[in-house]
């Protein structure tokens, strides 16, 4: 991927202070080219809504709004103890295994924190296409993915548990991992889960899996 990172000037500073420190070499935004393992997909901050009933409504978030980071486009301030950043992130080639890995965890001095926000995503035809430079689109001709594995993490930082959801290719059913316990799942009821970490292969022009 390409990463674009360009430092900010000191919130406190004068505008005019700030205005001279953007013409400084030092201020401008530069581009550096990295592999990546997995890509991280930033969760909005989650406010806990009630309903009428006073009941807690976990809220939700479609998968391509945090994708969006991905686009070359999108912008996020990163702050460090004495500076801050924003940053821009564009792919350049996708590989046949993909892994997102869903920020839900942050950590401070003091404890852990979950974000609960649940991730709409669709198991197939996840398109990447749009997230590409424009000028290697044309040497990908396949640019969609389907779920493979789906890890979810359950319960509270410190005490939960892990299941996953994996799909037995040879039959195209999904079964549901937990410990020793595997029982048959429906594709619709893996897309209620707070999914955590997913495998995705690339797909093929039917929508099925191309892998092993």
């Amino acid at each position: 991927m390409r990463i674009f990172t360009k430092k900010l000037p000191h919130p406190d500073l004068p505008a005019e202070e700030k205005a001279q420190l953007l013409q400084n070499t030092e201020y401008q935004e530069m581009m550096v080219e990295s592999t990546f393992m997995y890509l991280t997909l930033d969760l909005p901050t989650a406010p806990l809504y009630k309903d009428e009933k006073e009941q807690l409504i976990i809220p939700q978030v479609p998968l391509f709004s945090i994708l969006a980071k991905f686009n070359g486009a999108t912008e996020k301030e990163y702050k460090t103890y004495k500076e801050n950043f924003l940053k821009r992130f564009q792919l350049t080639k996708l590989p046949p295994y993909l892994i997102f890995c869903i920020k839900r965890f942050t950590k401070n001095n003091f404890f852990v924190e979950k974000n609960p926000t649940i991730v709409n995503f669709p198991i197939t035809n996840v398109d990447l296409r749009e997230y590409l430079s424009e000028e290697v689109q044309a040497a990908h001709t396949n640019t969609t993915y389907d779920l493979i594995a789906n890890i979810v993490h359950d319960g509270k930082p410190s005490e939960g548990s892990y299941r996953i959801h994996v799909l037995h290719h040879g039959t195209g059913k999904w079964y549901e991992l937990q410990d020793l316990q595997v029982t048959d799942i429906l594709p619709q009821m893996i897309t209620l889960s707070e999914a955590y970490i997913q495998v995705r292969g690339f797909g093929d022009s039917e929508g099925g899996f191309e892998g092993t």
